[in-house]
């Protein structure tokens, strides 16, 4: 089995209270924001080709302190991270992953090219740094984000430390039917969370749990085709790589994910997240 364990997560990850810094992103107006679809927030994501340009379009919502955009920009500061640190050290690493030709570095290679055309735009200056990412999470959580309070739970700075908060977030993830929410707090439901008592009763624990939320966050509508931002992190981040590229997350998962007697035990995890969505405590 495949050591699938936190890679999509800082994937999964600029300034405090970023609202898009005026010696940074907005001096680069090469083209107009693209104004935001009407397919909603993953459409929006997964859809731009520029992400300069989609932050932009989201400044106005992002600085009256709306929760959704607040949530979208910290996944573009997640999504776009590596790339915006050094622009020319990750260009010359894809282009050595390239030449390498073993077996899936042609899909890496192409991942993390992927990610270096629609973050394009963004350099070191624009500050992707995780205490950035961290601190528009917090900020997006405050405002009512769920996805960004499950965020920062999974990056082990949850909005409070005590066991009742943690159980509590959980359970509200579990049954918002919310995929974001589903994929952020993912990694805590891995292997972070083996042993850990709050979690007892949960989906939880060990790597299959981790990729049963996240095969959830699939059924429930979050992206996850072949060249989606989920299939793209795990490849471009970690080198969790399919060698078939019409291959989806779900199918990955089932083909070199698990070992064969485990799809069964993922399956009934699925369900089992799934199973009484939206019903009030």
């Amino acid at each position: 089995m495949a050591d699938w364990t936190g890679v999509a997560p800082r994937v999964e990850e600029g300034v405090s209270g970023m609202a898009i810094p005026a010696t940074g992103w907005r001096d680069r107006s090469v083209s107009a924001p693209r104004p935001l679809g009407e397919n909603g927030p993953h459409a929006d994501f997964e859809g731009a080709s520029d992400l300069y340009a989609y932050v932009q379009g989201l400044r106005a919502r992002e600085t009256a302190g709306d929760a959704e955009a607040l949530w979208r920009v910290s996944r573009v500061l997640d999504y776009c991270a590596a790339y915006a640190s050094d622009p020319t050290g990750y260009a010359a690493d894809t282009r050595t992953i390239s030449e390498l030709k073993g077996a899936g570095t042609a899909a890496m290679a192409a991942a993390r090219d992927r990610v270096g055309r629609r973050c394009a735009r963004f350099a070191p200056v624009d500050d992707f740094s995780l205490s950035a990412l961290r601190a528009k999470r917090l900020e997006a959580a405050r405002a009512g984000s769920l996805a960004a309070e499950a965020a920062l739970l999974a990056m082990g700075e949850p909005l409070s430390d005590s066991d009742e908060y943690k159980r509590d977030l959980v359970e509200r993830v579990r049954r918002s039917g919310n995929p974001d929410a589903y994929v952020a707090i993912s990694p805590a439901m891995g292997i972070a969370g083996s042993g850990q008592e709050v979690y007892l009763g949960s989906v939880s624990g060990t790597q299959l749990s981790e990729l049963a939320w996240l095969l959830a966050s699939c059924r429930l509508g979050n992206a996850c085709g072949p060249g989606s931002v989920l299939v793209t992190s795990y490849c471009a981040n970690g080198g969790i790589c399919s060698r078939d590229s019409s291959q989806d997350f779900s199918a990955f998962v089932l083909d070199a994910g698990v070992p064969r007697q485990g799809a069964d035990s993922l399956n009934l995890m699925v369900d089992s997240l799934m199973s009484d969505i939206g019903v009030a405590k």
